[in-house]
C-alpha cells in the first residue's frame, strides 16, 4: 500500500474483440485488486469468467459518474486497491474514467496505467494513412450546432483525423462529411477489430457509403488530413473564422496573425489592425 495508506487506481485496458489480447499484468492486476470498476458489469463478468477471475465489481458508467467517482475515491482513501475497466480497450478514451483520474490527482492518489488494446491506434496503423501526426475526435456531437462546428475543424485540419461511430449511425455521419471532404481525401473504414469479421474498407468514401448498409459492429473512420489544400481551404474561411482555426491549436494571439498573414499573402501589420481590440475573437 503506498501514499500514506491510500489504494492505487489502476486503469486496465481490456481486449477490443479478441480476449486472447488481455495482458499478462492486466491479467495479474485483476486478481489483486479489492474491486473492479466496470462500465458494464456483465459484460466484464465475461471477460472475468473466461479468466477465471472472481472479484467484487460496482458499475462506473456516463449516468453514474459523479456519485459514483465519490464512493470509489472513499474506498481508495482507505486503502482499497481499485482496477477501473471499461467495456473495451483503453478507459478514459472515449469512455468513463477521466473523472476520476482528476479526482484522484486532486486528492494525492496514485493512478496507474495498465496498457492494452486501443481500437483507435490499430485502426490507424492498418489504415495506409499518415501516423506521424493525427487528431482523435471521438464520436461526433449529436447536437446540430456543435456538429457542425467539429465537421469545419475536421475540413480544414492537416493532420490524420480519427473517429468512433455506431453501426446505426455510421451513414448519416459519412454523408455528413462527404458534404465536406475533397473527392480524392483518402478514408478508411476499420470495423471488428480483432474479432472474425475483421475489415478494412479502403475506398473513396461514395463507395464505402454504398457498402454500409448490411455492417455491423463498433467501427472507426481513419481520414487523411487537408495537406495540400491547406492554405488555400484557410484562405477560404472568414478572418475571424481563420483567427479562430489556430486559436483552437493553442497559439497566442501574435503567433496567429502571423501564420494568417502567411497563409493570405499579406502584411502581418493588416492583420494587426484587425485584432488590436479585441482580446477573443
Amino acid at each position: 500500500m503506498e501514499n500514506g495508506g491510500k489504494g492505487v487506481l489502476y486503469l486496465v485496458a481490456t481486449p477490443i474483440g479478441n480476449l486472447d489480447d488481455i495482458t499478462l499484468r492486466a491479467i495479474k492486476v485483476l486478481k489483486e485488486v479489492d474491486l473492479i470498476a466496470a462500465e458494464d458489469t456483465r459484460h466484464t463478468l465475461k471477460l472475468l469468467n473466461h479468466l477465471d477471475i472472481s472479484k467484487p465489481m460496482v458499475s462506473y458508467h456516463r449516468h453514474n459518474e459523479e456519485f459514483r467517482c465519490e464512493y470509489l475515491i472513499k474506498e481508495l482513501k482507505e486503502g482499497k486497491n481499485i482496477a477501473l475497466v471499461s467495456d473495451a480497450g483503453t478507459p478514459g478514451i472515449s469512455d468513463p474514467g477521466e473523472e476520476i483520474v482528476k479526482e484522484c490527482i486532486v486528492k494525492d492518489i496514485k493512478i496507474v496505467p495498465i496498457p492494452g488494446a486501443c481500437a483507435m491506434i490499430n485502426a490507424l496503423i492498418c489504415s495506409g494513412i499518415n501516423t506521424k501526426e493525427f487528431c482523435f475526435y471521438g464520436f461526433l456531437p449529436l447536437n446540430k450546432k456543435n456538429r457542425k462546428e467539429k465537421l469545419e475543424e475536421i475540413k480544414y485540419i492537416n493532420k490524420t483525423i480519427i473517429l468512433y461511430e455506431a453501426p446505426h449511425k455510421i451513414k448519416n455521419t459519412l454523408e455528413d462529411l462527404k458534404k465536406i471532404l475533397d473527392k480524392d481525401r483518402k478514408i478508411v473504414l476499420a470495423r471488428e477489430i480483432t474479432k472474425i469479421h475483421e475489415e478494412f474498407i479502403r475506398e473513396n468514401i461514395d463507395e464505402i457509403i454504398s457498402k454500409i448498409d448490411n455492417l455491423k459492429g463498433e467501427m472507426v473512420l481513419i481520414i487523411e488530413g487537408n495537406y495540400e489544400k491547406k492554405e488555400n481551404s484557410l484562405c477560404e474561411l472568414s478572418i475571424e473564422e481563420h483567427y479562430k482555426y489556430y486559436k483552437e491549436q493553442g497559439l497566442e494571439k501574435k503567433e496567429i496573425i502571423k501564420k494568417i498573414a502567411k497563409d493570405r499573402n499579406v502584411n502581418k501589420n493588416e492583420i494587426y489592425k484587425l485584432f488590436i481590440d479585441k482580446e477573443e475573437v
